[in-house]
């Protein structure tokens, strides 16, 4: 392992043309490398760029370069790349992403890591986040680690003793900060009807956003819940703190809260450094089939753009534009279905654009479909909660309707009777 300056650093000796360079995500990314790189983007020729969540300001460009970018998700400033053609999307399971990697139907030549310094166990961190990076970085020609004092030390996510460090970069930054959306009224209506559905001792998974905050945080009177997602928040820590999520009925890692990224503020950082109630665990653990069939009592609380009338859902686009993901939703959902007393919950506000768009649809718009109708089970908007597993299509479309807006439930059912 050679040691380097961040400012000696020149990508366009170590890339070739046609190249693919894969680097961390969301509180992750490696600012010392990423914007390096882009510094140098108009000196380099045909890089392709694999980028998870971007939630830093070092792709808020006009000119690419000589940089293309894929990605599979549109969530933070990933839509802005999306809308100006910059961005291509590989729709995929977040669970098949190591996958895809191992077996270079993602191709990667390059990997830049974000570590912490040695910990207990003399090796580094991959900290905040560890997802699909080292399942690409075991195929890469080149792994360049930025080394920085400011990430945390996390259990569960020491860099692979098989993965050698061609290139290590010792530069300290401030982690990126997620910081919480806005809970409001409506947010915490939805997420009354949700809690109704959670049993105490319950095994939880939720993403990140104002409506899985807002079940979070309505969750205060429950009791030994436990946590199992592919990414937490500070809503997420703050059950922990409180002793409501403390781990004890889980049938494996009992006491801990497991995660891939965690995506919040500072004080989250610093809660997870050398935490033994708290492990970051690769993709290939959090959202492994083989692993959440062992959960009883699963409750995955997911989140729509918009749901039809049979119970699709599109977690992904709104018309032309790319927000979101496939992700783990699909993954979670069917762990749900399948576990004794498990619950899969999709919340969504009934409407959008100040009421007028009805977020309960006929059809689905642009036909994307991210989760089928064959994986339905609870919908919760703030007018209630629809049960759909097991109903056939027209009860599905009563019970929604129920749940849709009052003023977009006459001409919902006039299209059903259509």
């Amino acid at each position: 392992m050679a040691m380097l300056a961040a400012a000696e650093l020149d990508f366009t000796q170590i890339l070739h043309a046609g190249d693919t360079v894969v680097w961390g995500q969301a509180s992750s990314e490696p600012l010392g490398l990423t914007q390096r790189l882009l510094a140098q983007r108009h000196q380099l020729v045909d890089i392709h760029c694999f980028i998870g969540v971007s939630s830093s300001t070092t792709l808020a460009i006009e000119d690419p370069g000589g940089l293309r970018f894929t990605s599979y998700c549109g969530i933070g400033r990933n839509a802005r790349l999306f809308e100006r053609g910059l961005l291509d999307i590989v729709p995929t399971h977040f669970s098949q992403l190591p996958e895809l990697f191992h077996h270079r139907h993602l191709p990667v030549d390059v990997v830049l890591l974000h570590l912490s310094p040695p910990g207990p166990d003399g090796r580094h961190s991959l900290g905040v986040v560890n997802d699909y990076l080292v399942a690409a970085a075991r195929q890469a020609r080149l792994v360049v680690a930025q080394i920085n004092p400011s990430m945390p030390w996390t259990m569960g996510s020491s860099l692979p003793d098989d993965i050698a460090i061609d290139w290590a970069i010792p530069y300290e930054q401030p982690l990126i900060e997620i910081p919480r959306a806005a809970v409001g009224q409506l947010e915490m209506q939805i997420a009354q009807h949700a809690v109704s559905l959670i049993p105490d001792g319950a095994t939880l998974e939720m993403g990140i956003g104002a409506l899985p905050d807002a079940v979070l945080a309505a969750l205060q009177h429950h009791r030994h819940l436990g946590i199992h997602s592919g990414m937490i928040g500070d809503a997420a820590m703050n059950l922990m703190l409180t002793g409501v999520v403390d781990n004890s009925r889980k049938p494996v890692d009992a006491g801990m809260t497991t995660a891939g990224v965690l995506m919040g503020s500072q004080r989250l950082y610093d809660f997870s450094h050398r935490n033994p109630t708290l492990q970051v665990k690769p993709a290939s653990y959090t959202h492994a089939a083989h692993v959440l069939a062992k959960f009883n009592h699963f409750v995955a609380i997911n989140s729509a753009i918009e749901v039809d009338l049979s119970g699709q859902v599109n977690a992904e686009v709104v018309g032309p534009r790319y927000l979101g993901a496939v992700g783990g939703q699909g993954d979670f959902m069917r762990a749900a279905l399948q576990a004794q007393g498990g619950k899969s919950i999709i919340v969504l506000p009934s409407v959008a654009r100040n009421g007028a768009i009805s977020r309960i649809v006929p059809r689905l718009s642009e036909a994307v479909v991210t989760t089928a109708r064959s994986d339905a089970d609870y919908f919760v908007t703030e007018w209630g909660v629809a049960h759909l597993r097991g109903q056939p299509l027209r009860e599905r479309a009563r019970r929604l309707l129920a749940i849709a807006h009052p003023e977009h439930r006459e001409r919902l059912a006039q299209t059903l009777a259509a």
